[in-house]
């Protein structure tokens, strides 16, 4: 069975941890798992693990989760806009748009 494999059947981020021997800050965790293990996700497509070793890909495993644990030990959940709905939230407004009879186009008086 490969890290990977092994990886998959784990959902709990405390049990990530755990398996790649990363140390944490239960409180960081417990306000941010989903945006950590989303990150971890986001940093391992980035990377190529096709074909590596186990070694390798246990290695940059471990890395990616220290890395995307990091982000929101410096950093906060809504900050980091890992997820839509943060993203949206601070998206601008788009200006409201004046309004125009239809009569001032047309030139019809009301």
């Amino acid at each position: 069975m490969s890290v990977l494999d092994d990886l998959k059947r784990l959902s709990a981020a405390e049990e990530f941890f755990a398996a790649l021997d990363v140390a944490y800050d239960p409180a960081i965790v417990n306000v941010a798992r989903l945006h950590i293990l989303r990150r971890m996700g986001q940093y391992l497509r980035e990377t190529e693990l096709d074909g590596q070793p186990d070694d390798v890909v246990r290695t940059a495993c471990r890395d990616t989760l220290q890395r995307a644990y990091d982000d929101f030990r410096r950093s906060s959940p809504i900050a980091e806009r890992v997820f839509k709905v943060h993203q949206d939230a601070v998206k601008p407004a788009l200006p409201a748009m004046p309004f125009v009879p239809l009569a001032a186009l047309t030139g019809q008086p009301d």
